[in-house]
């Protein structure tokens, strides 16, 4: 069924011509081989029509009236943060760490980053002090922009004793500015709306994103300028945009969705994207879909299973015609959400798979191809895909329909993660050959389409965010109390997996609830609630290997009745 309005009509066709130079050749570059991402999001539109077009809608939490900055203007302001940079002494190449909810200058800050040829790197607001403490150490910025509440909630005590921030930038509105910050909307207002982008080795770092492991402290991902090839191609042919299409992609800009689609690839497509400050309700999502006509619409599946939860009347009663596009990320998409979709907002969801690692879209579902429900489609146009079994000196290609294996991708695609930062031996693991291994399990069936069967490793996926157990343990175990932890993912019907605590207690400290309650209110404050346990349960003993490590699959398997030598079917879902 071949949908004529569709970017990719012939996804065979396409995907048998295509070649990430033709890729290329769809953006505006800078000459002699040069670019850079804000160039292509922003710079390249000032000499069209698009200039005046609105870049950004932005809902305020307490108002559905919007405030419209067309693309023009978003590179002014860009153009301010980027001047700010320069005039603080900040060089290319230097890191800016931005922590801050969802307000137009937070998307200024990303861009004037840029511009300015430093590296950004992301922070979910939600973090506790410690995930927040331990990235900053990991990536040593140079500055980093936040607002004054969250400064003085989870950065204040302890920023201090960070050598490398040289600048911290608020980009709220304010009264005064705390002492050792700077009040960046005034430095912003006293700056040039005038500034030359760089430009940029394709190869030059841009972006770093965190993601955790199961072991150790997070990882943080360095993609380069070239990403935005992979950012582009995939907004224009995956998730389908058009110049002036109204688009939504709900994931906050902390996590690498938010930043390479709900930042880069609207902005490079010429689309108007939705900025809700607001947090999930419901009703509130429905009357932004009718209000504001969205048409291409970019969500995760807990949002999608709590829309659900609430029954098909809430739906019904909007005008959501105006949708054409509607797609998923961060977690496995069930089938019955792909149904309920259709049957009740009068399209299917298209799930599709990717990772902080490559950066951008890899496999998806497609407007012009069947959706086949639990599936996460057929790879992107110039991404070759395939599923392995680990032999004594490699891997081998498993050629067989529906065999399970490991999901890899052949290297070479522009948003991949050229390292992680100080892990080189790290990095140089996740390769066999030309082979990246993803550390997801997947099957392929006889028609091309991926099947996701799940991770083999610990990572809990929680609402879409990925948690390291590691993380969790290590805040718990501060208390004097606590003897050893072993955290788990256990399933939830709402976020996918939920985190599980198991603790055993050091002699003399009973296990009783005052004492539970005071592991999860240590936890919620160091972490935050998005990281924090759920449920706690006391243990005399945790189980471990001959090398004294937990066995957290092992847990898992106790707690959910599985049978102890086989719990593939219990691993986290990649994003």
């Amino acid at each position: 069924m071949a949908e004529q309005w569709a970017n990719l009509v012939d996804y065979e066709q396409f995907c048998a011509g295509f070649s990430w130079s033709q890729a290329r050749s769809e953006l505006a570059g800078m000459g002699n081989g040069r670019l850079n991402i804000a160039y292509e999001a922003l710079d390249r539109h000032m000499a069209t029509a698009a200039a005046e077009r609105t870049a950004i809608r932005f809902l305020a939490r307490d108002s559905e009236t919007p405030q419209d900055i067309s693309y023009r203007a978003l590179n002014e302001r860009a153009n301010r943060f980027a001047n700010v940079l320069q005039d603080l002494g900040v060089q290319p190449g230097e890191r800016v760490y931005g922590l801050s909810h969802r307000i137009p200058d937070l998307y200024a800050a990303v861009l004037g980053t840029l511009k300015h040829g430093c590296v950004f790197t992301p922070l979910f607001p939600a973090f506790g002090p410690e995930p927040i403490r331990q990235r900053v150490e990991i990536g040593e910025p140079a500055v980093l922009v936040t607002s004054k509440r969250l400064y003085q909630k989870k950065l204040a005590d302890w920023l201090g004793e960070m050598p490398s921030v040289r600048h911290v930038l608020l980009i709220d509105e304010l009264d005064e500015a705390p002492p050792g910050t700077l009040d960046a909307g005034a430095l912003m207002a006293a700056a040039s709306g005038d500034y030359v982008t760089r430009p940029m080795d394709p190869e030059a770092p841009a972006l770093l994103h965190f993601t955790s492991g199961t072991t150790g402290k997070p990882k943080g991902a360095m993609h380069v300028h070239d990403a935005v090839v992979n950012h582009h191609m995939t907004g224009r042919y995956v998730l389908d945009m058009h110049p002036g299409d109204i688009y939504w992609c709900t994931a906050d800009p902390g996590w690498v969705t938010g930043t390479s689609y709900g930042i880069i690839a609207p902005l490079t497509n010429g689309v108007t994207m939705i900025v809700d400050q607001a947090e999930f309700d419901a009703e509130r999502w429905y009357r932004i879909l009718q209000n504001q006509k969205v048409a291409v619409w970019y969500t995760a599946p807990t949002a999608i299973r709590m829309l659900i939860k609430l029954g098909p009347e809430l739906p019904r009663a909007h005008d959501l015609s105006s949708l054409r596009f509607m797609a998923s990320v961060g977690e496995p998409l069930n089938p019955e959400a792909v149904i309920w979709g259709q049957k009740v907002l009068g399209k299917p969801f298209h799930d599709n798979w990717w990772q902080s690692e490559t950066g951008g879209i890899m496999i998806s579902n497609y407007a012009t191809l069947e959706v086949r429900p639990g599936s996460m489609g057929k790879p992107i146009p110039g991404v070759e895909a395939a599923v392995a079994r680990k032999t004594g000196d490699g891997i081998e290609l498993i050629e067989e329909a529906d065999e399970t294996g490991e999901l890899v991708l052949k290297k070479g695609w522009p948003s991949m993660f050229r390292g992680y930062l100080n892990q080189d031996e790290k990095y140089r693991s996740c390769f066999v050959g030309d082979w990246y291994l993803t550390g997801d399990l997947a099957r392929r069936d006889a028609d091309g389409y991926f099947w996701f069967i799940g991770r083999n490793d610990d990572v809990i996926k929680s609402s879409g965010h990925l948690i390291g157990p590691f993380e969790v343990e290590s805040v718990l175990l501060e208390h004097p109390a606590v003897a050893e932890v072993g955290v788990i993912g256990i399933p939830d019907e709402v976020a996918g997996e939920i985190v599980k605590a198991f603790v055993a207690l050091k002699p003399g400290y009973p296990p009783d609830d005052n004492l539970r309650r005071e592991l999860m209110g240590l936890a919620r404050k160091r972490l935050g609630p998005a990281v924090a346990p759920r449920h706690i349960a006391f243990r005399e003993e945790l189980p471990r290997t001959r090398s004294g490590k937990i066995m957290r699959r092992l847990l898992r398997a106790r707690e959910l009745g599985l049978p102890e030598g086989d719990t593939s079917t219990l691993e986290g879902a990649s994003e």
